[in-house]
């Protein structure tokens, strides 16, 4: 049996300002729910309760586990010390029993469209928090992960190998971020497996991202046009990454997390719908 979680964003919910319509939290964790889904990222904050034992109540009283979350970090600022900026995430976390403290490497501006280079010293300042905040998670009971993620310190194939090769942390596999940066995920899941020890799966019109990649469309408006797919409906191998995860061991969540920006209140069964199909897509492998 494979883990499966949703994540708040697969419903538009995000941190970006301005990224579009946010629906609320009852409509969001009832869906996941009824989806069939066992657990739910946190989400970005303000989503749900601040409050630890209100967080965990909330989940609760939707049937849902907590996975944990993602958590955008400024990492390669040596004037910028990253650990209170986790302290209050971990200690809700702990308390509502999550798991996973998903790290993003953000650039230190709003969005995902844009992003600088880091030099040497950056990046021994980057890599060098990696492992802190690994530690300082560990020591509270949560795994933390680096998700490589489009827009961040941490998108291209060889800024992956990087962190590989200088830190021990973890790795949130997104097979959607990686593929848009330059990585195949099966490749990934194949030389690293005993690293991935999290899981974000979402689709991806390749053409869509070979676009993102030249420059020609911004990430936003890509995934606003439609860029991630429900699973099995895009051109990532997600049978392959899922079965060779399951053969090599893995036992994390399968988190269906495909990015989505709404217009506003949605009508009808809205983005549920890909969830659903995304779901059933899983479901029907034989593992």
């Amino acid at each position: 049996m494979i883990r499966i979680a949703g994540a708040p964003i697969s419903w538009g919910v995000c941190e970006v300002p301005g990224w579009g319509h946010q629906l609320g939290a009852e409509r969001v964790l009832s869906e996941m729910r009824d989806a069939g889904l066992e657990a739910a990222e946190i989400g970005p904050e303000g989503f749900l309760p601040s409050d630890p034992r209100q967080l965990a109540d909330t989940l609760a009283s939707y049937d849902l586990k907590a996975v944990g979350g993602f958590t955008p970090v400024l990492l390669h600022d040596p004037d910028h010390d990253p650990v209170p900026d986790i302290t209050g995430t971990l200690a809700a976390f702990t308390a509502a029993g999550a798991e996973v403290l998903v790290l993003a490497a953000i650039t230190g501006t709003d969005g995902y469209d844009s992003r600088p280079d880091l030099d040497d010293a950056g990046w021994k300042t980057l890599l060098g928090n990696l492992d802190r905040l690994h530690r300082v998670a560990s020591d509270q009971g949560i795994r933390a992960v680096l998700h490589p993620h489009v827009g961040t310190m941490v998108e291209r194939n060889l800024e992956v190998q990087r962190v590989l090769d200088g830190s021990s942390i973890p790795l949130c596999l997104d097979t959607g971020h990686l593929l848009i940066g330059g990585t195949d995920p099966l490749e990934l899941a194949r030389a690293a497996a005993d690293r991935i020890t999290h899981t974000h799966l979402k689709d991806v019109d390749a053409e869509f991202a070979a676009r993102v990649q030249a420059g020609e469309l911004s990430y936003t408006d890509a995934v606003a046009q439609g860029m991630y797919t429900p699973l099995g409906t895009g051109d990532v191998d997600i049978e392959g990454v899922v079965r060779h995860l399951v053969d090599s061991g893995f036992d994390g969540w399968f988190t269906l997390e495909q990015d989505t920006i709404l217009a506003g209140e949605p009508e009808g069964e809205g983005p549920v719908a890909d969830v659903k199909t995304s779901a059933a897509f899983l479901r029907s492998l034989s593992l």
